[in-house]
């Protein structure tokens, strides 16, 4: 029976010269597509072996290969180092910082051009795919710079005998499972992350780009996506978590989102450290021209700029102190902790943009806590830097803040921190504008046991150099109509007293009402001297050394201070009699009663 679709000329003419060779060609995929699998498994494992030196072997359990389709599919790849490899060339000071073992289960390559291949010699793949690949790298510094090897040419130049070019239009790694082994430092520091993503635009090897500083690994751009990643930090008093990370190697911006840093519970973290307990809550960190590739290979750390945007600073001082152990607290001043850190850090310029931040201290004697706040802080910070030689061109360290203490006064204050000073000495001034005294209040009930019931602030300045061991400087505090209650700690009932007749004297006769007095005169101003305690930590001296200027601006200089307590104690001791001499009364009455009662009987 004849076909009825062959019955006209031209259909006959597309069957013999269209159908008949596709379908010849189509059995010709087959075939290639079954004996093609060895040749390129063969091929992989000699092109991994080459361009490794020896040093990594790779294979994969099967291959499938659709040419008519363009893709190639590739399972259970694996790239294993050889350690024997691996520590001859450490011996010969060749070996890499960085060892990686990789694990890919699925391989998928689409839209591969093999007529590109088989005519131009050039390699030409729209996407590569790798599906739930495991990486695991380990770290430990073999070397600070680039080993001398022998081989300078670029990838270009290697494999120019058989290629003309290779380009990729796309790699995706999806779902990636990344273990790092840190070995750099005194302890080994192991990361694990999860819900990672990579991804590479436009991998091109040719004549045109060999030298392409542009480019890292050859791609146009590299991005890694990191999702919810938490962490518990090695001494186990911190977890720290990260919402949205990615890095850009393009643009050389590394973008961090919801990065907090909490401590572990008061109670057990005061038990386990004499630190102070910092929380931090950022919403978003950025670093601009950062070198990620000097990092990875090398651990030097260089941005140009990092940006924190939003978010929370809080600082609890610990209040244990170890009886008969003085710990030198001076590892919490900046240029100190700059100075210790174990890498090689330089940044430009750090912004940072609407920040709150707290300091809190715990009062022994009131048992409440006080809380001073700088709310909305920003400005900048210059040279954060730990590099010797750049130490050696500028030792300084300056920052210029702009805040607002208790969220009202404007306060703008500028520090500078001598790098290389062994007393790690620094200065900082600044002013506070006008605000209503009251506000001060959350801080000086608890610290001092002092209510400030009315008075304005029209200024705040002060100018103070500082080390680890002394602060000294000017500070000038100008008011109105101050007014102020003492309170004493009432433990029966957990709250604080006001202690009315104290008061009373304290306002007529201590505390100055205004500064200046009158027009005619000039403000008072008071010479600081304050020698810092080894165990007081950075943000508590600042403070102590303000609180030292501020009492004798107001009438409660060490004179008037020890006549107010020794009236108050004489007031104390004259209650604490009439208490007594009430009770011996109410005794010797009690006793007459009963006297009576028992002549009675």
């Amino acid at each position: 029976m004849k076909l009825r679709f062959l019955k006209h000329k031209w259909q006959k003419i597309v069957f013999n010269f269209v159908l008949i060779p596709v379908a010849i060609i189509f059995l010709i995929a087959i075939i290639l597509n079954h004996y093609l699998s060895p040749i390129l498994a063969n091929k992989v494992r000699e092109a991994v072996l080459t361009g490794s030196d020896s040093l990594y072997r790779a294979d994969f359990s099967d291959a499938e290969l659709h040419l008519l389709e363009g893709k190639v599919t590739i399972y259970n790849i694996s790239l294993i180092p050889d350690t024997a490899v691996f520590n001859r060339k450490k011996r010969q000071h060749l070996a890499p910082n960085n060892l990686i073992t990789l694990h890919v289960k699925r391989l998928i390559l689409l839209h591969v051009h093999p007529i590109s291949y088989y005519l131009g010699h050039k390699l030409k793949i729209n996407k590569i795919i790798l599906n739930q690949p495991e990486l695991n790298i380990s770290y430990q510094l073999n070397h600070t710079k680039d080993t001398i090897e022998k081989d300078h040419r670029t990838a270009w130049q290697k494999i120019s005998k058989s290629l003309h070019s290779i380009q990729v239009g796309h790699i995706y790694f999806n779902d990636v499972k990344f273990k790092y082994e840190d070995y750099s430092g005194h302890k080994l520091v192991i990361s694990e992350l999860k819900e990672m993503n990579l991804s590479a635009t436009d991998l091109l090897i040719d004549s045109a780009t060999q030298n392409d500083k542009s480019r890292l690994l050859n791609c146009k751009d590299i991005v890694t996506e990191l999702n919810n990643y938490t962490g518990k930090t090695t001494n186990g008093l911190y977890d720290y978590k990260i919402k949205y990370l990615k890095l850009s190697t393009q643009t050389s911006k590394l973008t961090i989102q919801g990065l907090q840093l909490e401590p572990a519970k008061t109670n057990i973290f005061f038990n386990k450290s004499q630190s102070d307990r910092f929380t931090l809550n950022l919403d978003s960190l950025k670093l601009n021209n950062f070198d990620f590739l000097r990092y990875h290979k090398y651990r030097v750390f260089r941005a140009t700029s990092m940006e924190l945007n939003g978010g929370m600073l809080r600082v609890f001082g610990n209040p244990n102190k170890q009886k008969g152990l003085v710990t030198d607290k001076i590892n919490t001043f900046p240029n100190v902790i700059l100075r210790k850190v174990n890498a090689d850090l330089g940044i430009d310029t750090v912004h940072l943009k609407r920040v709150n931040v707290e300091y809190s201290e715990f009062n022994v004697d009131s048992k409440k806590t006080g809380t001073v706040s700088f709310n909305n802080t920003s400005g900048y910070f210059y040279n954060i830097t730990s590099n010797e030689k750049a130490i050696e061109k500028n030792n300084l360290t300056t920052a210029k803040l702009t805040s607002y203490f208790m969220n009202r006064g404007r306060l703008d204050v500028q520090f500078m921190f001598n790098l290389t000073d062994k007393d790690a000495a620094f200065s900082y001034k600044g002013t506070l504008g006008p605000m209503s005294a009251n506000k001060i209040n959350q801080a000086s009930v608890p610290l001092a046991m002092v209510k400030i019931t009315s008075g304005d602030i029209k200024q705040f300045s002060f100018d103070i150099k500082a080390n680890s061991k002394a602060f000294k400087g000017n500070v000038t505090l100008l008011y109105n109509d101050l007014k102020i209650s003492l309170l004493k700690a009432d433990t029966a009932n957990n709250q604080l007293k006001k202690q009315a007749l104290m008061s009373i004297f304290a306002n007529l006769f201590v505390i100055k009402r205004n500064n200046p007095d009158d027009i005619s005169r000039a403000p008072r101003s008071t010479m600081v001297n304050y020698l810092r305690p080894k165990e007081s930590p950075f943000f508590k001296t600042l403070w102590r050394t303000l609180l030292e200027g501020i009492k004798p601006a107001v009438g409660l200089d060490k004179k008037n201070q020890k006549a107010t307590n020794d009236r108050i104690a004489e007031h104390n001791k004259n209650k604490q009699e009439r208490l007594i001499k009430k009770a011996e009364r109410q005794k010797r009455k009690a006793q007459r009663k009963l006297d009576k009662e028992l002549k009675k009987i």
